[in-house]
């Protein structure tokens, strides 16, 4: 690894195309050039250029889209293959799409040797699918469709047999449907609005476990899914996300054209992503849903699934929730081994004609088999592939506690996962593809080996990297205080009195404009409900409307306070007055019961390393900083940031968190945030 630093190196000829062509965006956009911006177009340029990997922190402001985007351009129009960009959430890659690339187009196309064609590459269940709109694919009765947990599973009844005809909101909401796959070019769901629920959208898409493939469904050519691959194919730069990333890199599945260089944004989330998407869960609903599909869409004797099913719900009843270190012990793994043959019989007797055309009701019961015998196999092989297995439970909605928690009466739940996905991203991505990794908080102070280590760039055989920070164009100190309560008691399972008194006075300091960000959904509907009353303003709560409901309402009104969970932690841009305190609730560290985190903190404790900083520390760090971002998002924004967790103040860690943090003026004492506070107040009267 080495520390890229600024002016180094005479900047090429490709580097000045590249700054020539940011000037003219940004001059073209009513925009003003910034200098971590040109630092970071040309470390990223002469990553393309070199084929070194790079890790590029670019703060909040930096204007780091174009900063990328303007290098994979200039590749691009040079290469035979379509440059990459990828990036954590649906809706980065929709802004991208929708905004950020017409916009840097339409500026920068006359200094261009031709057009750029942009695509947009998501996964199939995201597009409308026109065989099963036509009746390609069978009813289900409705208890096998919520039985068969699959994350992602979309066998649900046609509307008009099910649903009562369209004389239901359900049912209007797929007549709707119907009538937009008629007239939409591109059958993504971003597309229409306004939106429908999840399950009207079930009703008209398929998974890629479902889908029939190119080669037997008899409506390929109009497939809207198959449509956006061969555009991403003829594509100069394609936009995908994670997840995708993920299944080209683990899997060697075509679902991205080839390219040579991509660009990971949000890179801080990569490893997350990734873990999820290649996650497994298996239960034995699955397997009673797999076995009836199967038998009603096949024809075959499924008694043998049904025996396996039986052995193992026995084998399972009574498990405690959590982490199995040694993995399953010797008579559920004979059950999975049971379930694996039977499933492979089930597989074998349900082939059916191949040079018939397939039908949809064969390809989800063949789709589900196929899927619970690549579990079992997982769950065989764990202990020698270092994968992680742990017991759940599915979560119930308690009313009297007024939210979800696990129902110790469901049955198991056995989940998969990892131990580590360092060496499967190291050959799948780094190896062949130049990368460039960008965030607002890649690295923790000065040092990126946190991030890139849990990527696979740190280690024996690990390839060459260049990280740089380019800076952000706020200054911290001016305009930012981070105030730890270090008076507070150290937190417990629950709120304290104490934190509930501070966060009242703070935000009644403030005259309201507080993003409260708590590390559990009950903490922050408990605060609301506690202070509602108290305060005399508005208070709104994650859950009481849609994310982008509440989002727009807390900005278009100055004096109203949000309370909610992760997703705002990461997701929210309000810049000005709105938001002019935000407040943490405590230190984001991983649930001590998390399995796979606490799996991954042993394994390096006997590797001789420090499993709580390696693991939970970093995770913690890179969080507190994500939620902490979420006050300066202009230069005139000013405002304090509140750690209701004395532990940032006391512990020997604390210095570790706060060096990821920005660099705003730091105070443990209360008056002198309270009194700064007052005079935003003030101002913002």
């Amino acid at each position: 690894m080495t520390e890229a630093v600024a002016g180094e190196a005479t900047e090429t000829a490709v580097e000045q195309f590249v700054i020539e062509l940011l000037d003219r965006a940004v001059a073209g956009m009513g925009g003003q050039s910034r200098a971590g911006q040109h630092e970071m177009a040309r470390q990223v340029a002469r990553a393309i250029e070199t084929g070194d990997h790079l890790l590029v922190q670019a703060g909040t402001g930096t204007g780091k889209s174009l900063a990328y985007l303007i290098p994979l351009i200039a590749h691009a129009l040079q290469s035979n293959k379509p440059a990459l960009v990828s990036t954590a959430t649906l809706a980065l890659q929709t802004q991208i799409v929708g905004r950020d690339l017409p916009r840097l187009l339409k500026a920068i196309t006359p200094a261009l040797d031709r057009p750029v064609k942009v695509a947009l590459v998501k996964g199939r269940s995201n597009y409308v699918c026109r065989h099963k709109l036509e009746g390609g694919f069978p009813s289900e009765e409705p208890a096998e469709g919520q039985l068969f947990s699959l994350g992602e599973d979309t066998s649900v009844p046609h509307f008009a047999a099910a649903v009562g005809g369209p004389s239901s909101q359900l049912g209007k909401e797929v007549v709707r449907l119907r009538e937009w796959a008629e007239k939409t070019h591109t059958g993504d769901r971003d597309e229409l609005l306004p939106g429908v629920t999840d399950r009207a959208w079930r009703q008209v898409s398929v998974t890629s476990m479902e889908c029939l493939g190119a080669q037997k469904c008899p409506m390929a050519a109009e497939c809207f899914s198959e449509l956006a691959r061969q555009d991403a194919a003829e594509a100069d730069v394609v936009v995908t996300n994670h997840a995708m990333l993920a299944v080209s890199a683990f899997e060697g599945l075509a679902v991205l054209p080839e390219y040579d260089v991509v660009v990971v944004d949000e890179a801080h989330e990569l490893q997350d992503r990734v873990t999820g998407a290649v996650s497994g869960q298996l239960s034995v609903a699955m397997v009673h849903a797999a076995a009836a599909g199967a038998r009603k869409h096949t024809a075959i004797t499924v008694d043998a699934l049904n025996a396996a099913a039986a052995n193992l719900e026995l084998a399972l009843a009574g498990v405690p929730n959590g982490l199995l270190p040694n993995g399953l012990n010797d008579e559920q793994l004979d059950c999975v081994d049971q379930l694996r043959d039977a499933c492979r019989a089930a597989l074998s007797d349900s082939k059916g004609d191949s040079s018939t055309t397939a039908d949809g009701g064969r390809q989800l019961a063949r789709s589900r088999l196929l899927l619970i015998l690549e579990l079992c196999e997982r769950l065989l092989a764990a202990r020698e592939n270092r994968e992680v297995v742990w017991f759940s439970r599915a979560s119930s909605f308690d009313p009297a506690q007024g939210f979800s928690q696990p129902d110790e009466t469901a049955p198991a739940l056995i989940n998969i996962a990892p131990l580590s996905v360092a060496g499967r991203l190291r050959e799948g991505l780094f190896a062949g593809h130049t990368v460039v990794l960008t965030s607002a908080t890649l690295a923790i102070g000065s040092a990126f080996e946190p991030a890139a280590g849990g990527l696979g760039l740190v280690g024996d055989g690990a390839p060459s990297w260049t990280g740089v920070d380019v800076g952000s164009p706020f200054d911290y100190q001016k305009q930012g205080i981070l105030y730890v309560a270090g008076h507070l008691p150290k937190p417990g399972r629950g709120g304290s009195p104490e934190a509930l008194d501070e966060l009242e006075a703070l935000i009644r300091a403030s005259g309201g404009g507080a993003l409260c960000l708590f590390s559990s959904r009950r903490a922050a509907e408990e605060a609301a409900e506690a202070l509602r009353p108290k305060l005399g303003m508005t208070v709104l709560c994650q859950g009481d409307s849609t994310m982008t409901g509440l989002v727009k309402q807390f900005a278009d009104e100055p004096d109203t306070c949000l309370f909610g969970t992760m997703s705002l932690w990461q997701g929210v841009d309000v810049p000005g007055g709105s938001c002019r305190l935000v407040v943490i609730d405590r230190i984001p560290f991983p649930r001590p019961d998390d399995p796979l985190m606490t799996a991954r903190s042993r394994a390096v404790a006997q590797a001789g390393g420090n499993g709580f900083m390696t693991v939970s520390a970093t995770h913690a760090a890179i969080r507190l900083a994500q939620g902490a971002g979420r006050l300066i998002r202009s230069t005139g924004d000013r405002g304090v940031v509140a750690v209701l967790d004395s532990r940032l103040a006391t512990e020997r860690y604390a210095g570790f968190l706060r060096a990821a943090l920005p660099p705003f003026w730091a105070t443990t004492d209360r008056t002198t945030a309270i009194a700064a506070l007052e005079r935003l107040a003030r101002e913002n009267a």
